[in-house]
């Protein structure tokens, strides 16, 4: 006898779940239900529909071949039907029912079912704080959300606009409404850097310099204590300042919309989702669910993670629609491949951040290298920066993150490290790794090779180095006379910064220290710099040979010092330390 799903939930993993099983199964009956009258939209496109980079919202509901996923569609190309505005009320798994309500009708209706999927997503976090109900502040989860945003600035409504919180969320919607809308942007963190959990800050401190270069104000570490207006919003105030605002978006996260479930009895994890097995089965195995109202094991922890994104919502969908069909599926977890669009840069990282894995028990190290995206004599060669995250002890790899002007060459570097990261590499695995070589497309040593190699070099004790942030802090604090910048590189390069800082800024070339080792100063602390930190290495090498110890090496040298902002020559095209 045919079997008969029901779906609730009809974006990501609803769809997905629905045609894979209709695949396998073309006789049973499935059943989709959907508050929203919008479907099966590709819901991370929303900010760039905001900005305009996609013009037209029913791009974002189309087919490769131009077809609208509307409920018509899903009936006649794949077999599967759709009640839009239809919300469900309660389960009665005994009676296998779900419990609706047309939403136009107020007519209830009942679905009666064989297997049951839970697609219900996420709900966007409110802050509850006065002035959060005020007119035009929003959050940013559905359709309706993105098409009254763009009304409004459509209309020339806004002038200025608040963004509370710094994830993915919040800088991508700080994007759309700057480079298309010019609107004066300000985003408001009360963590101290931006994408917070996401990146480890010396990234974020880079991501934050291009932020500000790009005209949007970040206030970092303050928190947002009232939204300021009359019927309408004027402003924002936090705990150091008021800032005027004609919009304000509130992107502070997201939670498993797991209500349905929990009322119905189902197993639900201490973070509020829905808990699951490795087939995405819940505790009653007639219903399953996936996407953002679950958590997922993480590969390289052990312990679960809320991760809600689109792709890992498709993932699940498969999962669930192969073991509709009685084909066992499972899905094992996660290492939370992630990719953020920033203006012209993105940004990547997929595993544990440094800061995520000491947190998770890991005697963890990191190394960070800058080097060209392809061979360095090919014209047009962008830099990627990139950093490794790796435990002292087993030399396993733990994670990866990076930012660069080339996405695409970013994220096939991110990319290829995630694919191996539940296999448990080594730096030897990453050292070796084998990458497709053609000066068009990478170096003869790639970056993720000597980003391997920078690491073994750092657990072997014979690269002591230094992160730009730390770097910052000791040279813009006024504690630098208990240091000397050594700068190995030629005097062309050097001249500046030796005439600028007579006192604290030296200049021998690396080819040249090994016969001027005399002149290096030995009462102080080196810190040896050089364009990437890679001729500094050397150096340090070449010095340990002389007993000068006493030194750590830049990561990233001068390259990672600009990408940061710290502005040494006081010349402005560096940028401003001062936010950082």
């Amino acid at each position: 006898m045919p079997k008969n799903v029901v779906i609730i939930g009809a974006v990501a993993l609803g769809p997905k779940a629905a045609c894979r099983f209709k695949r396998l199964e073309p006789d049973a009956q499935v059943t989709m239900i959907d508050a929203d009258s919008l479907i099966s939209y590709g819901g991370c496109g929303i900010p760039y529909f905001i900005s305009g980079d996609v013009s037209d919202a029913k791009e974002l509901m189309t087919t490769s071949f131009h077809m609208v996923r509307d409920a018509k569609f899903f009936q006649g190309a794949k077999g599967v039907n759709v009640m839009t505005r239809t919300k469900a009320l309660s389960l009665d798994r005994p009676g296998k029912r779900v419990i609706c309500r047309n939403l136009d009708t107020e007519a209830q209706v009942e679905l009666t079912y064989d297997k049951l999927v839970l697609a219900t997503g996420s709900r966007p976090n409110r802050l509850n704080i006065p002035g959060a109900d005020l007119e035009n502040v929003f959050v940013v989860a559905n359709m309706g959300h993105a098409e009254a945003i763009k009304s409004q600035l459509t209309a020339g409504a806004v002038a200025k606009a608040v963004v509370i919180g710094a994830g993915f969320i919040g800088l991508e919607m700080a994007e759309a409404l700057t480079d298309l809308w010019g609107i004066e942007v300000t985003i408001i963190e009360f963590m101290d850097h931006v994408l917070p959990g996401l990146i480890d800050p010396n990234l974020a401190g880079m991501v934050q310099k291009k932020l500000q270069d790009e005209g949007v104000t970040c206030l970092l570490g303050e928190r947002v204590q009232a939204i300021e207006g009359q019927g309408r919003v004027t402003g924002v105030v936090t705990d150091k300042r008021n800032i005027e605002a004609d919009l304000v978006i509130m992107a502070v996260g997201a939670r498993p919309n797991s209500d349905l479930a929990r009322e119905a009895g189902l197993a639900i994890t201490p973070c509020g989702a829905i808990e699951v097995n490795s087939h995405l089965q819940t505790s009653d195995p007639d219903i399953y669910a996936g996407g953002d109202c679950v958590e997922n094991l993480h590969l390289i922890t052990g312990k679960q993670i809320y991760l809600p994104l689109g792709s890992l919502a498709n993932r699940h969908g498969r999962v669930i629609g192969s073991n509709l069909a009685g084909l066992p599926a499972t899905f094992d977890g996660v290492v939370g491949n992630l990719i953020i669009k920033v203006f012209d840069h993105a940004v990547a990282g997929a595993g544990l951040t440094l800061s995520r894995a000491r947190a998770a028990g890991f005697d963890a190290v990191s190394a960070f290298v800058v080097q060209g995206d392809r061979a360095h004599f090919y014209p047009e060669m962008e830099f990627i920066y990139l950093e490794l995250v790796v435990d002292r002890a087993t030399a396993r790899v733990l994670g990866i993150q990076g930012l660069s002007s080339n996405g695409q060459g970013l994220a096939a570097r991110v990319d290829a490290v995630a694919a191996v990261l539940k296999y448990q590499p080594t730096i030897a695995d990453i050292s070796n790794l084998e990458v497709a070589y053609s000066p068009p497309f990478a170096s003869a040593m790639d970056i993720i090779n000597a980003l391997a190699n920078a690491a073994e070099n750092i657990l072997a004790g014979r690269n002591r180095v230094i992160e730009v942030d730390e770097f910052d802090r000791l040279f813009s604090s006024g504690q630098s006379g208990e240091a000397v910048v050594l700068d190995v590189r030629g005097w062309g390069n050097a001249e500046p910064y030796v005439k600028k800082y007579p006192d604290r800024w030296v200049n021998i070339p690396q080819e040249q220290l090994s016969t001027r080792v005399n002149e290096v100063p030995r009462d102080k602390r080196l810190v040896l710099v050089c364009n990437s930190g890679a001729r500094s290495y050397e150096a340090q090498i070449t010095l340990n040979e002389a007993g000068l110890t006493n030194t750590c090496n830049l990561q990233g040298g001068v390259a990672a010092i600009k990408k940061w902002g710290l502005d040494l020559l006081g010349e402005g095209p560096e940028g401003d330390s001062s936010g950082h």
